[in-house]
């Protein structure tokens, strides 16, 4: 009987009770509907003691418990929170700061810029200027230079031989009276001042003699002398010389760039003439031409069909470079 009567004895309802859905909080913690609740905290709850009186805690007890720990939860995330954002706040503040330093720096580096480049404008208009008066002076003293040397000649071509260096003023007379003997019979000053050669020491890689450089005590006599020499080859003792104004080296480099024209020229017929200070001047379809630039002549020349083509400039720079 005794068995039968525990086999018949119900089940106790609270364990066939089915547990109910859990609800997800944000952080995985997890709390059982009402009913689990419920029977979890009878199941749970301590018994009371004979001894000390304790009471079993009711649901609203727990209720109140979990509300706080929640409360004391959350109110510690949101102090991460607050300093979190604090921090990033801070950081955002410190950022704009060094914004606002790099675009003040910016601008003073775009002033600088601004001011660097008027300088430079400046400095180049004033450097244009020094140029300009650079220029303007140095053709001064060429002009000057040329002016203090219109009484002397230059011979090219005059042998090289110590009987000759020694006896220059000597020379100079035979050659005018070889080659423009009239200049004596009217009368004419041929005295000379000095003559010396130039550069004043022989360069012994060189083949050609040194110029001779004269200067006479009379301007007049000067220029019959190199009117003469520009009708005809002069001569010394049978050897043929060439007789030329004296001029500042660099005229004189200036006039070396129009030697090819001026031969070309001189093939052609066409009367040509270097005067002071570099100037060519031609003799062409009964006008006279003047050019103070080779460029200007290279225009002329392209649009003359007579003479298109006849005057390779080019080789001439190659060959004087």
């Amino acid at each position: 009987m005794a068995n039968s009567t525990e086999a018949q004895k119900p089940q106790n309802p609270k364990k066939n009770k089915k547990k109910g859905a859990t609800l997800d909080t944000f952080y995985g913690a997890k709390i059982q509907n009402t009913e689990e609740i419920e029977d979890d905290t009878q199941e749970n709850v301590p018994k009371p003691s004979k001894g000390n009186g304790n009471s079993p805690q009711t649901h609203e007890e727990f209720e109140s418990e979990m509300t706080k720990k929640m409360e004391a939860f959350w109110e510690e995330k949101w102090e991460i929170m607050q300093k979190k954002f604090t921090h990033l706040q801070n950081q955002f503040d410190q950022s704009e700061k060094e914004n606002q330093a790099l675009k003040a720096r910016i601008k003073q580096l775009e002033d600088n810029d601004r001011v660097k480049e008027q300088e430079l404008i400046k400095q180049s208009q004033n450097t244009k200027k020094l140029e300009e008066n650079i220029k303007y002076l140095t053709d001064k003293v060429t002009d000057l230079e040329n002016r203090g040397r219109r009484d002397n000649l230059r011979i090219i071509g005059l042998p090289e031989k110590p009987e000759i260096n020694t006896k220059l003023d000597i020379v100079i007379q035979d050659i005018i009276k070889e080659n423009c003997p009239e200049i004596l019979e009217q009368g004419g000053n041929t005295a000379t001042d000095r003559a010396h050669r130039t550069p004043s020491t022989l360069n012994p890689q060189k083949t050609t003699p040194r110029n001779v450089i004269v200067k006479f005590q009379s301007y007049q006599t000067k220029e019959k002398i190199l009117q003469e020499a520009r009708k005809r080859q002069f001569r010394y003792k049978g050897m043929p010389i060439r007789v030329t104004q004296d001029l500042a080296s660099s005229t004189l480099n200036d006039r070396k760039a129009w030697n090819m024209i001026f031969r070309k020229a001189r093939e052609l017929g066409l009367q040509p003439r270097i005067s002071y200070p570099e100037k060519l001047t031609i003799y062409f379809q009964g006008k006279v031409w003047a050019f103070n630039k080779i460029e200007d002549f290279q225009l002329f020349a392209k649009k003359r069909p007579e003479l298109c083509g006849k005057f390779d400039t080019e080789k001439q720079r190659a060959r004087n470079t």
